[in-house]
């Protein structure tokens, strides 16, 4: 009798979809920021994608944070399962939280900021890339073994989806967030082999027709 071959596992990495801010805030990790109708859209296009063709999904687990939760909703109704939450899946923390410096970087220029701002590569202005990519990176590990040769989705956020990307690359962590390749609503996917610790990474936009128009509500900070 031959061996049973073990099925590959698969992690999708989600992006929440666009977020309605028409103060244009970097809200980080406050409360009450919901996805924008156009973000409900995308998320809805992010849920046909991981449904269509249909997956071997075990679990659908979020960070906790509004925009994040919304996000996997279509996700795990398509799957019929509940979304599960993890906190170590959260947004990067910030100094700058709850300022609109984003859409006025002129704000910078007032002294009481400089000291966050000494060390672009760490970030000093609020959690390291490093720890980002560690909390995030304990998660799919855990995820990988307990439902080993099935799929996983896991919605987050860019920053911290990036940061493990680039860690599971063996590239540094920081650089411009502008060439960031982790648009609103995007997957990240990583397959691990049955004898495999690092995956292979796939890209894909399932939204990016609909991400293309300019948003009439504002911006979106991360």
């Amino acid at each position: 009798m031959s061996a049973v071959t073990q099925q590959p596992t698969r992690i999708f990495l989600v992006r929440h979809g666009e977020v309605f801010n028409p103060d244009k805030v970097l809200y980080g990790r406050q409360e009450g920021f919901r996805l924008s109708e156009r973000g409900e859209h995308q998320a809805q296009l992010a849920a046909e994608f991981l449904a269509n063709p249909k997956r071997d999904v075990a679990a659908v687990v979020a960070s906790p944070l509004q925009r994040a939760q919304e996000t996997a909703a279509p996700i795990a109704e398509a799957y019929g399962l509940p979304v599960l939450t993890d906190e170590r899946l959260t947004e990067a923390g910030s100094h700058f939280e709850g300022t609109t410096i984003g859409a006025k970087p002129t704000q910078l220029l007032n002294p009481k900021h400089w000291k966050y701002l000494y060390n672009p590569t760490k970030p000093s202005w609020g959690e390291p890339f490093a720890e980002q990519a560690e909390r995030f990176r304990a998660v799919i590990d855990e995820l990988r073994h307990k439902y080993a040769g099935h799929d996983v989705i896991v919605v987050s956020h860019q920053s911290p989806i990036w940061a493990v990307r680039r860690d599971l690359e063996g590239k540094r962590l920081w650089g411009d967030p502008r060439k960031r390749q982790c648009s609103v609503a995007s997957v990240t996917t990583l397959t691990y082999g049955p004898d495999d610790d690092e995956p292979t990474i796939s890209y894909d936009e399932p939204a990016a027709e609909l991400s293309k128009t300019l948003s009439a509500e504002g911006w979106s900070a991360k």
